[in-house]
């Protein structure tokens, strides 16, 4: 089966640093797109970033552009998301997906990524 698993989150004050990492078995990680999500309490699972190799691209929610960078490790088969100049909105549980295509179309969708890890928290201190 296919598991994912993200890890890396912990507090942090406002303009510090976090790297997430996320690890996918049971898949070839450089065929398929992934991405991360995040959920603050009270609001709903926004997307935050999704890498797609096939097409050469990746995708930032505006919030973070500029901040964040994602990338892989196809050997390792780990998936990071590199969070700079973390501000206290940043605070929410990230998830790590999986999609079962190569494409980030429609990338902000959830409904797209049929693999989900457990969440890692990130709180981001004033």
């Amino acid at each position: 089966q296919v598991q994912v698993v993200e890890s890396g989150g912990g507090l942090v004050q406002a303009g510090g640093s976090l790297r997430l990492s996320c690890t996918a078995s049971g898949l070839t990680f450089g065929d398929y797109a992934m991405g991360w999500f995040r959920q603050a309490p009270g609001k709903e699972r926004e997307g935050v970033s999704c890498i797609s190799w096939s097409r050469g691209r990746t995708y930032y929610a505006d919030s973070v552009k500029g901040r964040f960078t994602i990338s892989t490790d196809n050997a390792k088969n780990t998936l990071y998301l590199q969070m700079n100049s973390l501000k206290p909105e940043d605070t929410a549980v990230y998830y790590c997906a999986a999609r079962t295509y190569a494409s980030c179309s429609d990338a902000w969708s959830p409904l797209h990524y049929k693999y989900w890890g457990q969440g890692t928290q990130v709180t981001v201190s004033s």
